[in-house]
C-alpha cells in the first residue's frame, strides 16, 4: 500500500518511482521564489530535473531514488519550502541553513580582529568560534585580520565571544570604518618598529658579553639584568597570550615561543648559583628579537599583499559637496543620504552611487570595472562610488550610500574570497591543529632522550628549545591564505570579483567553457530592427501593446521593445495578469486584448498557428537576429526582430581558450538559425540552441557525469541554475542579481576576456600555493630532525623560524607581477 505523506508546505498531485509533482501554495505567481527553489534543489546531484510553473504553483521533480529516497526528498521539500516561504524577497538569494530546533534567524557578520600575532592565532580562534553551538560557520584570516561568521548570535554577543578568547572584534561594515582600521594598523606597525629597535639596542650587549672568556657571578648577573626587559617586556605579549591559551586548555605558536624563551632564561638563572652550568641568556633575547623581526617583516609584506583592497577602500573620498537649494555645503562622505543632490567637480572622487541629473563629463571607473577607458556620463547615466570625475561638472542624485554602494559590495566580495577555505587548505588545517601538541611531545622526547644519553642538563634543555622554535606552524598556516589574498586583490584590480574563494582552485581544472549567447557573447544593448505585422491593428498599436506588456519584464530584449515605443512617443498602457516564463515568453492582458510574447517553440507548445509569420521569421533569423513572436487573442499577429552586436573580443576569447586545449560551447535559448549566425562569426563549432533553463542544466550535468570540469558564463535569470550547477560560474557585469548570487565570479565590466584571465590566475595561484606548502612541509621535515639531533642552537632556530613565514608571504607576492 502506498504510504501517505502529509506536509505543511505542499500536497502531492502525482507521483511515480522517479518523478513526483507537488502543489506548493507559497510559489503561486511568484517566479522569484520558484527559481530559488529550483536552484537549491538542483544543487543535489540526485535531483535530475526541476520544472516549476508559478502560475499554478506546480513543481515537477525528476530524481534518482537510489541516491535520494522519496521520503527524504519530501522532507527536504518541506524544509526548503518553509524556508523560502518565510524569507523576505529581498533576502531570498542569501538563504542560509537553519537548525531544526531554533526559529532564530541566521545572520552573517564580517569584522576585523585585533590582537592576532600569527596564523596559529587565527586557527585557534576559528576553532573556538566553531565550537560555539550558536555559530553555524566561521572563517578567520590572519593575513587580512578579518573574520566571517554566520550564526544565531547578535553582533554584541559575537564580539563578546571573540573578546572572551583574548582578541578584539572591530566593525568594518563601512569604508570609513575600514579606513580607521587601516590607520590603527599603521600606528601598530610604527609601535612594532619602535619596540623592535629598542629590543635590538637593549639586547645587543647580551650576546657580546657571552663572548667574553670570563664567567664571574657579576657578569652573569649583568647578563640576566640586561636580558630580563627583552624577555619579559619586549616578549610580554607571547607570555600573556600563552597564559590565556593555557587557561583555555589550548596551545599555539605563542606557547612554543613563550616556552622557548622562558625556559632559556629560567635555566640560565640557575647558573647564578652554579657557574658550571651553561647559560642561554643570548638565546632567550635572540628568540624574542628574531620573532619580533620576523613578524615586523611579515607586517610589511602583508601591507604589500593588501595593497589592492586598500586601494579600493581609499577610493572613497572623505568629503562630499551637498547641493541644498542654491547653496553648496561641504559634508563628510559618510553623512550623505539616499536622494541627496551632490556636485562633483573635475578631478574629484564620487562619494556614493547615483544617477547624473545634470552635466557632461568623462569618468574613470577603473577602480570598479577594471577598465582603463573612461566612460562618458550625462543625464540618466549611472555613477559608482569611488570613480573619478574627469573635466566636466556633474550633478548627481544618490541612489545608494554606505554598505549598499557597488564599491562596498566589491570590497565585501574580496573579503569573502580571501576568507574562504580552499579545499587544499582543509588538509593543512587538519595537520596544523595537531602540530603544536606534536611538537611539544617531540620537544619533551628530545629533552628526555638527551638526558638518558648522558648529556648535560643545559644541553638537553637547549636541544629541546631548538625543537620548539624551529617547528614553526605559521608557514603552514600562511601557505594558502597568503596566495589567496594576493590573487583576489589582483583579480579585483582587473575587474574580476571573486564571490567564492574556492573558485580559485576549481578554475584551474576547467576543460570546458560554456557561453550563453544573448548578453554574454553579445553586448546586451539590443534594438528593434524589424516589425512584421500581420494583424488588423496598425504598427503603432501593435508596438504600444507589446511595450505595455514588456514593461513588466526585466529582460534586456523587453527593454529594446519598450525603448522603441518611447522613441515613437507611444503611451504605455496598464497591463494585468502578467506572467513570465524565463527564456520562453510572457503573457498579460492590455485592455480588451490578451497578449502573448515569446519564442516560437513556446507558442507552438500552446498550439498557436504561427505559419503567417514563419517565412519572414526564417529570413530574419538567418541574419542572426533574435525573434519575438506576438500573439493577440490566440492569433499570430506580429514578429519583432531584435539585433544585438557581438562583443568585439568574443572571437579572440574563443581562440585563446581553444589554444589552451579548452573546449568552447555556445548554449542558448535562442533559435538555431540566429545562434548559428553568431557562432560562425566567433568560430565556435559546438552549438546548442533552443535550450530552456532545464535543458541548459541537463547539458551541464551530462558533461560533468562524463568527467568534464565545466565553466558557465552567463548573465540572465535563466542562466542562474546553470551557473549554480557548473564547476565554475562567471556572471558578466550587467547580469541579473540572481545570476550574480549563484556565480563564483563576477566580471564587472562585461569583458569576457577576463574569463581567460580568471583561469590563468587560478592556475598560477594554485602553483604558488603548492610551492608554499612544499616549502613549509619541507622546512619542518628537514629542520626538526636536525634540532632533535642537537645540531641547531636556539638562537639560529629562532632566526630560521622567523624567516620561514616571511618566505611564504614573499613567494605569494610573486603573483603581483604575474
Amino acid at each position: 500500500m502506498e504510504q501517505l505523506y502529509s506536509f505543511k508546505q505542499f500536497r502531492i498531485a502525482h507521483q511515480l518511482k522517479r518523478r513526483i509533482r507537488i502543489i506548493a501554495p507559497c510559489l503561486h505567481k511568484d517566479p522569484e521564489r520558484a527559481y530559488i527553489l529550483q536552484i537549491l534543489l538542483l544543487k543535489r546531484k540526485a535531483i535530475e530535473e526541476v520544472r516549476v510553473v508559478p502560475a499554478i504553483a506546480s513543481v515537477m521533480i525528476r530524481f534518482d531514488p537510489d541516491q535520494l529516497p522519496k521520503a527524504n526528498l519530501l522532507q527536504l521539500l518541506d524544509a526548503v519550502l518553509t524556508n523560502i516561504g518565510l524569507k523576505a524577497k529581498t533576502n531570498l538569494t542569501a538563504l542560509a541553513p537553519k537548525k531544526k530546533d531554533s526559529s532564530a534567524p541566521v545572520s552573517q557578520f564580517n569584522f576585523a580582529i585585533e590582537g592576532m600575532s600569527c596564523s596559529s592565532c587565527a586557527l585557534y580562534l576559528e576553532m573556538m568560534l566553531k565550537r560555539d553551538p550558536e555559530v553555524t560557520k566561521a572563517s578567520v584570516n590572519f593575513l587580512t585580520e578579518t573574520a566571517s561568521v554566520s550564526g544565531r548570535l547578535s553582533r554584541k554577543a559575537l564580539f563578546d565571544l571573540v573578546g572572551k578568547h583574548g582578541y578584539k572584534a572591530v566593525s568594518i561594515d563601512t569604508l570609513t570604518e575600514r579606513k580607521q582600521l587601516f590607520a590603527r594598523e599603521h600606528q601598530h606597525l610604527l609601535a612594532a618598529r619602535k619596540r623592535l629597535l629598542l629590543t635590538g639596542i637593549l639586547g645587543l650587549p647580551v650576546p657580546l658579553l657571552s663572548l667574553l672568556p670570563v664567567r664571574s657571578k657579576g657578569l652573569l648577573l649583568l647578563q640576566a639584568l640586561l636580558a630580563a626587559p627583552i624577555v619579559f617586556w619586549s616578549g610580554s605579549g607571547f607570555f600573556k597570550r600563552a597564559w590565556h591559551l593555557a587557561r583555555q586548555r589550548a596551545a599555539n605558536m605563542e606557547t612554543l615561543i613563550a616556552l622557548g624563551a622562558g625556559t632559556a632564561y629560567g635555566s640560565s638563572i640557575m647558573a647564578l648559583f652554579n657557574r658550571s652550568r651553561h647559560v642561554y641568556f643570548e638565546a632567550a633575547t635572540g628568540i624574542v628579537f628574531f620573532v619580533l623581526l620576523g613578524r615586523y617583516l611579515e607586517e610589511l609584506a602583508k601591507g604589500a599583499a593588501l595593497r589592492e583592497i586598500r586601494r579600493l577602500v581609499d577610493q572613497q573620498p572623505e568629503e562630499a559637496m551637498l547641493l541644498s537649494g542654491q547653496e553648496e555645503i561641504k559634508i563628510l562622505a559618510n553623512a550623505v543620504n539616499v536622494g541627496d543632490i551632490l556636485v562633483i567637480r573635475p578631478g574629484e572622487k564620487i562619494p556614493a552611487d547615483g544617477l547624473v541629473i545634470k552635466g557632461l563629463s568623462m569618468v574613470d571607473e577603473s577602480t570598479v570595472t577594471g577598465s582603463s577607458v573612461p566612460s562618458i556620463k550625462e543625464a540618466g547615466h549611472q555613477l559608482f562610488d569611488g570613480s573619478v570625475n574627469g573635466g566636466g561638472v556633474l550633478h548627481m542624485q544618490t541612489t545608494a550610500v554606505g554598505v549598499n554602494t557597488v564599491l562596498s559590495s566589491l570590497v565585501n566580495r574580496v573579503d569573502q574570497a580571501q576568507m574562504a577555505k580552499l579545499p587544499i587548505q582543509q588538509t593543512v588545517d587538519t595537520i596544523a591543529s595537531i602540530f603544536v601538541p606534536s611538537i611539544l611531545a617531540l620537544s619533551g622526547l628530545t629533552f628526555g632522550g638527551w638526558l638518558a644519553a648522558g648529556e648535560r642538563l643545559g644541553q638537553a634543555v637547549a636541544n629541546a628549545i631548538s625543537v620548539l622554535l624551529i617547528s614553526c606552524p605559521c608557514a603552514l598556516g600562511l601557505a594558502t591564505p597568503g596566495a589567496t589574498m594576493v590573487s583576489t586583490g589582483q583579480a579585483a584590480r582587473r575587474g574580476i570579483y571573486i564571490k567564492n574563494g574556492k573558485a580559485l582552485e576549481k578554475a584551474a581544472a576547467i576543460d570546458t567553457v560554456i557561453f550563453d549567447k544573448t548578453g554574454t557573447i553579445t553586448e546586451g544593448n539590443a534594438s528593434v530592427t524589424d516589425l512584421f505585422n500581420v494583424s488588423r491593428l496598425g504598427d503603432s498599436t501593435v508596438m504600444q501593446l507589446a511595450a505595455s506588456v514588456e514593461l513588466n519584464s526585466g529582460h534586456f530584449l523587453a527593454k529594446a521593445i519598450v525603448d522603441q515605443a518611447r522613441v515613437h512617443s507611444l503611451t504605455l498602457l496598464e497591463s494585468s495578469d502578467f506572467h513570465s516564463l524565463p527564456d520562453q515568453g510572457i503573457r498579460a492582458n492590455v485592455g480588451p486584448y490578451q497578449i502573448l510574447l515569446g519564442s516560437e517553440a513556446w507558442l507552438t507548445e500552446k498550439n498557436i498557428d504561427l505559419s503567417p509569420l514563419s517565412s519572414t521569421a526564417r529570413q530574419l533569423a538567418s541574419q542572426g537576429k533574435t525573434l519575438i513572436f506576438m500573439v493577440i487573442d490566440q492569433k499570430a499577429s506580429a514578429l519583432f526582430a531584435i539585433a544585438d552586436r557581438i562583443r568585439g573580443n568574443a572571437a579572440y576569447v574563443v581562440r585563446l581558450l581553444n589554444r589552451r586545449g579548452i573546449r568552447t560551447i555556445m548554449l542558448t535559448g535562442d533559435t538555431h538559425a540566429a545562434a548559428r549566425h553568431v557562432a560562425r562569426q566567433i568560430a565556435i563549432s559546438d552549438l546548442v540552441a533552443d535550450a530552456s533553463p532545464a535543458k541548459k542544466l541537463k547539458f551541464i550535468r551530462d558533461l560533468q557525469q562524463r568527467g568534464h570540469k565545466v565553466a558557465m558564463v552567463g548573465d540572465g535569470i535563466n542562466d542562474a541554475p546553470a551557473l549554480a550547477a557548473s564547476d565554475f560560474g562567471l556572471a558578466v557585469g550587467n547580469a541579473a542579481d540572481i545570476a550574480k548570487e549563484t556565480a563564483d565570479m563576477v566580471l564587472i565590466n562585461g569583458d569576457i576576456t577576463k574569463v581567460v584571465e580568471a583561469i590563468d590566475l587560478s592556475e598560477k595561484t594554485l602553483a604558488v600555493i603548492k610551492q608554499n606548502l612544499c616549502w613549509a612541509f619541507g622546512y619542518n621535515a628537514l629542520a626538526i630532525p636536525i634540532a632533535m639531533a642537537g645540531r641547531l642552537n636556539p638562537l639560529i632556530a629562532s632566526a630560521a623560524m622567523a624567516l620561514s613565514s616571511l618566505s611564504v608571504i614573499v613567494n605569494s607576492l610573486r603573483l603581483v607581477k604575474k
